[in-house]
C-alpha cells in the first residue's frame, strides 16, 4: 500500500507511579531524518528507539517525543526535599544581596525545581520496557495514518494518469493525417521555391520532415511510462523515489512531443500533459 510521508500519532501508557505520553510526527523529507525529545529518565533509550523507527520507516522527517508525568495519586506525600529547599534559600539570599531588585522565588518556582518533590518511579527496566512497547504502538498508529493519506495521494495520481492516457490516445488516430498534412504543406512550399527542377531534393526534404514530425515513438514511451507508474503504485514499501524518476521521464517525453509538434492538436496535448504530470509530481513528493 502506498504510504505518505506525512503522519501523526499519539499514545499513552499508565504505569503505577507515572503516565508516559508518546507523540510521533512526520513530514516530507528526501531521506529519513530523526529527532528525539525524550524525558531524562529514558534518554538512554535513544539508540534503541532510533533503530526501531529505522526498521519501520524509510523516508520522512520524524520527531519522536516521550514525556513522563508523575501520578500524584500513586505517589506518596513525602514532603519537599529539605536539601533542595536549603540550597534554594541560600542561592536566593546571595542573589538578592548582589541584586536587591531581583524577584523572590515563588511557590510554583520551588515546586517545579528538579528534585524538589521526591518522586517514586518504577524500576528502570520496567520503565524501559514500557517505553519501547509504547513507541511500537505509536508507530503502528502513525503507519496507519500515513497509509490513509497515501491512499488519497495514490487516487489523485491515478486520476491524473488516466487523464494523461486519454490525451495520448486522442493523438494516435490523428498521426497519419498530421504527417500527410505536414507533407502536403512542405511539398507546396518547396515546389514554390525549387520548381520542378528540385524534384529529387523535394523528395528528400519530405522524407526528413516526416521523420521529424513522427511522434509515434514518443507516444509509445509515454504509454510505457504510464504503465510503469501503475505497476509501481501496486508495490509495497518505499516507492516515492521511483515515482519521482518516472515523473521526470514523463515530463521529458511531453517536452519532446511539444518540440516536434507540427499541428495545434499536438501542441495542445503536450501542454495538457505537462500540466497533468506536474500535478502528479506534486503529490509524488509526499509519498514515502
Amino acid at each position: 500500500m502506498t504510504s505518505s510521508m506525512t503522519g501523526f500519532a499519539a499514545h499513552s501508557i499508565n504505569l503505577e507511579h507515572a503516565n508516559v505520553n508518546f507523540d510521533l510526527r512526520s513530514v516530507n523529507q528526501r531521506y529519513l531524518e530523526l529527532h528525539f525529545r525524550l524525558a531524562d529518565e529514558v534518554r538512554i533509550l535513544e539508540p534503541q528507539l532510533r533503530e526501531l523507527i529505522q526498521q519501520r520507516l524509510t523516508r520522512g522527517k520524524v520527531e519522536c517525543r516521550v514525556s513522563l508525568n508523575p501520578n500524584a495519586v500513586a505517589t506518596p506525600d513525602n514532603g519537599l526535599n529539605p536539601t533542595i529547599l536549603e540550597r534554594l534559600a541560600r542561592w536566593q539570599a546571595e542573589v538578592q544581596q548582589r541584586l536587591p531588585d531581583s524577584a523572590s522565588l515563588s511557590v510554583n518556582d520551588i515546586l517545579r525545581w528538579p528534585g524538589a518533590m521526591p518522586a517514586v518511579m518504577q524500576s528502570q527496566d520496567t520503565l524501559n520496557e514500557a517505553v519501547l512497547a509504547g513507541v511500537r504502538a505509536t508507530l503502528d498508529e502513525m503507519e496507519e495514518s500515513r497509509q490513509r493519506e497515501g491512499a488519497k495521494l495514490e487516487q489523485h495520481i491515478l486520476d491524473r494518469l488516466a487523464a494523461a492516457e486519454a490525451q495520448v490516445e486522442t493523438l494516435r488516430p490523428l498521426l497519419p493525417t498530421l504527417i500527410a498534412a505536414q507533407g502536403d504543406k512542405l511539398t507546396e512550399r518547396l515546389h514554390a521555391a525549387l520548381g520542378e527542377a528540385g524534384h529529387e531534393r523535394l523528395a528528400q526534404e519530405i522524407v526528413l520532415a516526416a521523420q521529424k514530425a513522427d511522434i509515434d515513438e514518443e507516444l509509445s514511451r509515454l504509454s510505457t511510462h504510464f504503465a510503469e507508474v501503475r505497476r509501481v503504485l501496486t508495490q509495497s514499501g518505499a516507492v516515492g523515489k521511483r515515482l519521482d524518476f518516472l515523473m521526470q521521464e514523463l515530463h521529458r517525453e511531453a517536452n519532446t512531443l511539444g518540440s516536434k509538434s507540427v499541428a495545434v492538436e499536438t501542441s495542445r496535448v503536450s501542454l495538457e500533459l505537462k500540466v497533468l504530470i506536474e500535478q502528479m509530481r506534486e503529490q509524488v513528493q509526499n509519498i514515502e
